[in-house]
């Protein structure tokens, strides 16, 4: 009898050896995201719901007012996940001190930054009044055009973009200081700027339209406009989006499109990024109906040689076990983690 019950203690210390490290999934997960009414904060909530509804865990939205503004907590892996895109993640990866757009790069240096998924590519458009009578990028030069985006870095670079594909730059507009994106569409609304931006079909400009009536207007797509803004932001490429497909688009319009990310911290467990790629993975026919956005979030994008950071360890066991890893893969892989050794 005694006997018996000696051997429960060993077995149950046998078991717990077996058990890797790491390897018990937390009971929930924090996704970082920009504010409500974002198309960044739309792509979390319809991930996170995905996750919650799959994985051995739920997962969390935490809104903050940019990128710039979660990124540390993401890097140090105190944040699990975030919603976030390739120009951001290249600049923020590579640091002030080795790469800048338009001679700056405000972002932290975040060397452990990783990516889990790569997503849609998002759309961003300039936007006026409905009545205004400008037409194209062109149209704007002297005119109060929203800047600085100090709590929201990523917009800084759309702007310039936007600017840089007709050869223009800050100093050809009057500059309306704002925080963040949404306040530059307020300030829109509110008479105070005459151009911003914001992502196509977001809830923020349906309720701007609701409000005021805005619309779209271009950016220079010609061959000459192209190569311009592809120098001037690396990432960045044209997109032609027609008439009637999206709120405020009155005419076919020229759109600056990039990559939006999964990222993650490379200390993040395995496990949990396995976990979380795998219910996107597994559903991710169940993202479009959630919002246009997710159109062009499929597997055959998450895997491209052409991205601005590391994958994650865990993504690409997962991504091996399913054959999409290619030897290109491993190359890109390795040029990146070179940068910060």
């Amino acid at each position: 009898m005694r006997s018996r019950w000696l051997v429960i203690p060993v077995l149950l210390a046998v078991v717990t050896l077996a058990v890797p490290a790491g390897a018990q999934a937390p009971k929930s997960v924090s996704l970082g995201t920009n504010p409500p009414g974002t198309i960044f904060y739309t792509v979390g909530s319809g991930l996170a719901k995905i996750v919650s509804q799959a994985a051995p865990f739920q997962m969390g939205i935490q809104p903050y007012t940019g990128t710039s503004t979660f990124l540390p907590l993401v890097n140090s892996g105190e944040m699990e996940f975030g919603v976030v895109n390739a120009v951001d993640m290249g600049l923020t990866y590579r640091g002030p001190a080795k790469f800048n757009i338009g001679g700056k790069n405000p972002f932290p240096h975040s060397p452990h930054v990783r990516l889990v998924m790569r997503g849609s590519p998002l759309l961003v458009g300039l936007l006026v009044h409905k009545g205004s009578p400008f037409r194209t990028i062109y149209d704007v030069k002297g005119k109060r055009m929203t800047g600085e985006y100090p709590a929201h870095l990523a917009v800084w670079y759309n702007m310039f973009g936007h600017l840089a594909s007709a050869g223009m730059t800050w100093n050809d507009v009057k500059v309306v200081p704002v925080p963040a994106v949404n306040d530059g569409v307020d300030a829109l609304v509110q008479g105070r700027a005459d151009v911003t931006e914001h992502a196509l079909n977001s809830a923020k400009i349906k309720e701007a339209d609701a409000a005021v009536g805005v619309r779209h207007i271009s950016i220079d797509c010609s061959a000459e406009g192209e190569a311009r803004l592809r120098k001037a932001v690396p990432g960045y490429y044209p997109r032609i989006i027609k008439a009637g497909t999206a709120t405020a688009v009155v005419e076919d319009t020229c759109f600056i499109a990039y990559d939006i990310y999964l990222g993650t911290g490379k200390n993040v467990p395995d496990t949990v990024v396995e976990a979380a790629l795998k219910a996107i993975w597994e559903n991710v026919q169940m993202l479009p109906p959630l919002h246009p956005i997710f159109k062009e979030w499929t597997r055959e994008r998450a895997v491209d040689p052409d991205v601005t950071i590391p994958y994650h360890p865990g993504a690409i066991r997962f991504y091996k076990e399913r054959g999409v890893w290619s030897p290109a893969m491993d190359q890109a892989q390795q040029k990146l983690l070179a940068i910060n050794p």
